[in-house]
């Protein structure tokens, strides 16, 4: 395991100096994280805590960095020494892996010594904030697809091997079923999945024999690369003649790949001739610079498609290519009195919820997701009464539930530095995010003008930040 304790900005070691010297760095201290709406996103797939579990366990100063510190930083001797035997001993709280969660929801909440919470923020912000965004990518492009399976393809395009690494294990828990990268594979117990390269076919005297020589080798996994040459003449005739090879040997052959050309047309092409030839059973694998509107216009011509491989515009997220998540102040303990704070901007959307808090999901009398409602830690629900939720600026918006369920979304992971969660198997938390994604309503989880999902203040919580607003800036609106 990696010591990433240096994974962090220098002004948040030089906030920690400074802490040191005033007497304030055992402050206790809560910092949301969350992101904030951008672009098409209507939702997003939590990913990342098991890696944020890792670094969180395994952080220590060893005198290499103590050394290192000194030397390029020139911090003083007694913070060095503080330093030294630093150890996390907060709490954190966050949703679960394969939790959908909305804009300005808390997807972690650390409440910790403030120079702690203040350390940990980089790191935080780049583990969950890259998983998440390629999570919820992974999830949109499998929404398109349909019943079509879908494996992530993307290591070549990767920024950096952690970023291939992760970004594979991140596309699982959005809706991926495998991905090319070995190593990924390995390390998370994932399906992994590929066929061959044109310069298997280049390599050879005529496509044919390329083809028959990885049937050959590959009996049980045949699945031919057609588009080298030509398609619809030279690629899937060849690869007809070896599947009926095949079969003739009692071999049951995978299917054909296409990479290049228009899609649509040359599947329905190639499902014609397949058909005819009594490869019926044979699938079709696409790939070539896919996302989910380049699939969602596929599926629109009708192209007859099984399989995907989504590469660079998954693992980088193109269209999208940064979560925006930020970890913000909100509390801080000063004497054992609780003080809520709060940064205001010009920005509505860029004033903060103040307050140590809690979310919950609301769901209807149908078992579907209704609305996600923040509330500070204090206030109760106890199902026993009608529920009013009430917009987060507009209150004269509201609705009341007689009927309904409320299930809190975010779980301890740290109690006083002790770990009390164990992150599930991968393959687990996939399967959670499935059934996450089916409690919502489909008008939710559309890729181009979904509806909005509401995400509610409780009254406490709009009358604290109400209050503070007033205090902050004189009562001016």
């Amino acid at each position: 395991m990696r010591n990433l304790s240096l994974m962090t900005d220098l002004y948040e070691l030089t906030m920690m100096n400074g802490y040191s010297v005033l007497g304030s760095a055992e402050k206790t201290a809560v910092f949301d994280l969350f992101f904030r709406q951008q672009g098409q996103i209507s939702y997003a797939v939590a990913a990342g805590l098991a890696q944020a579990i890792e670094y969180i366990d395994n952080l220590h100063f060893d005198e290499e960095d103590i050394k290192y510190l000194k030397e390029a930083a020139g911090f003083n001797d007694k913070f060095l020494s503080e330093l030294r035997s630093f150890k996390f001993t907060g709490d954190i709280f966050a949703v679960p892996e394969g939790t959908l969660v909305f804009p300005n929801e808390p997807i972690v909440i650390v409440r910790a010594p403030l120079s702690q919470a203040q350390l940990i923020e980089p790191a935080l912000l780049n583990i969950i904030n890259h998983q998440t965004l390629i999570a919820t990518k992974a999830s949109r492009v499998k929404k398109s697809a349909g019943n079509a399976s879908v494996s992530e393809f993307g290591l070549r395009r990767a920024q950096g091997p952690d970023a291939g690494i992760y970004g594979a294990r991140a596309s699982i828990i959005g809706g991926c079923g495998g991905t090319s990268n070995v190593l990924a594979g390995q390390l998370f117990d994932i399906p992994i999945k590929g066929t061959m390269a044109h310069s298997w076919v280049m390599s050879f005297d005529s496509e044919l024999e390329a083809f028959r020589k990885f049937a050959e080798i590959y009996p049980d996994n045949t699945l031919l690369l057609v588009d080298t040459y030509d398609t619809l003449r030279s690629g899937v005739p060849n690869a007809i003649k070896v599947f009926d090879e095949l079969k003739s040997r009692g071999k049951k052959p995978v299917g054909i790949r296409l990479d290049s050309g228009d899609l649509a047309y040359l599947s329905k092409k190639a499902r014609k001739m397949l058909d005819d030839a009594g490869h019926k059973d044979a699938i079709i694998f696409a790939s070539c610079d896919l996302d989910e509107y380049v699939i969602s216009s596929l599926n629109e011509q009708g192209a007859r498609i099984d399989a995907y491989g989504v590469g660079t515009r998954l693992i980088t997220s193109e269209s999208m290519p940064s979560l925006g998540g930020v970890y913000k102040l909100a509390e801080l303990t000063e004497n054992g009195v609780r003080i809520p704070k709060i940064k205001i901007s010009d920005t509505h959307d860029k004033i903060t919820n103040p307050g140590f808090k809690t979310l919950y999901r609301v769901y209807d009398g149908d078992g579907k997701a209704f609305a996600d409602l923040i509330s500070l830690d204090d206030e109760i629900y106890d199902g026993t009464k009608p529920l009013t939720l009430t917009h987060p600026t507009m209150r004269w918006k509201s609705t009341t539930l007689d009927v309904y369920s409320m299930r809190k979304l975010l779980v301890p992971v740290y109690k006083n530095g002790q770990r009390v969660y164990d992150p599930p198997a991968l393959s687990e938390s996939a399967k959670y995010a499935e059934r996450e994604k089916a409690s919502f309503w489909d008008e939710y989880m559309r890729n181009v003008n979904p509806e909005i999902y509401k995400v509610d203040l409780s009254d406490g919580l709009y009358e604290l930040k109400s209050r503070l607003i007033a205090e902050h800036t004189g009562g001016r609106a």
